[in-house]
This record gives structure tokens, sequence and C-alpha cells, in this order.
């Protein structure tokens, strides 16, 4: 099983289609679609240590604990670094710019609905609010205005 629908899903969020070649081009050219393969394959039965261990090679500076709910279509730009909380969720076709962090100090983090864009150097703290359908997150200046208007 070397690719399942969370893995042509991501594929096709990069590429627009998920055939072999495309996908053995991925492996080799593409470090975010890396990371996100080996992090999938961690939920794989039977090559969930084989995942683990590619997961520690590729990941580079993204930290997606194997813990965090995942939807389809993931799509990490200019391949990261991205950290995530392990207790953040994240809906289908979301896509996570470069230094984007979605964390917690205490207690459960952000909620990401579906098709949300989430710019370039966005921290998202806390569950303080869900970002739901369709949103778009550009920069830190934005979300704190939004956050301190929600308080």
């Amino acid at each position: 099983m070397f690719m399942n629908r969370y893995i042509q899903s991501d594929l096709f969020r990069y590429y627009g289609k998920y055939d072999i070649l495309t996908f053995i081009k991925a492996l080799i050219i593409n470090k975010s679609f890396r990371v996100q393969y080996s992090y999938r394959l961690c939920d794989c039965r039977g090559v969930r240590y084989i995942g683990f261990m590619l997961y520690i090679f590729f990941r580079g500076g993204n930290r997606i604990p194997k813990s965090v709910k995942i939807g389809y279509g993931l799509y990490i730009g200019h391949g990261g670094p991205v950290i995530i909380n392990p207790t953040a969720v994240i809906g289908n076709n979301v896509n996570l710019s470069q230094f984007t962090t979605i964390g917690s100090n205490e207690g459960k983090a952000a909620i990401i609905g579906d098709n949300v864009y989430i710019g370039p150097q966005v921290v998202l703290l806390q569950n303080l609010f869900q970002i739901m359908l369709q949103q778009l997150v550009i920069m830190q200046r934005l979300l704190i205005i939004i956050i301190q208007e929600n308080i």
C-alpha cells in the first residue's frame, strides 16, 4: 500500500494528479510531500514503523506529531518549517505556508476547518476560536486583531 486515499489527495494538491510517475517524482524532488508521505505511512497497518523511520529522516524543520488529526489534501508550501501541536485538528484541503505554528500553552490547540489558507509566519495559539470553511489567515497582525475583537 504505497498510496492510500490520504496520500493520493495530498499528491493531487501538489500536482493535480496521482499516478505512479508523479508519486515517484514527488518523493524525489518535493521535500514537503516526503514529510507528508512518511507522516501518512505512520497510520498505515504493516508499514507503521517504516513510516515512523522515514518521518524522522525526512521531517527537517517540520514538527507534525502522529496524534494530529489531518484531513485529506494537506498542502505545505515552500517546504515548511511547520510546527503543529499534538492536539490540533486540521480539516480537508488546508494550505500551510512556511513558518506556520499551530500551538497551545495549555489545553487544546486550534481547530482548522476545510478549505483554509494559512499564510506565512502565522502563529495560532490556543483554541480561542475555530477557523471555519474557506477562510484566509494572511498574517499575524490580522490574526491578533481578530482575536482581540472576539474577546
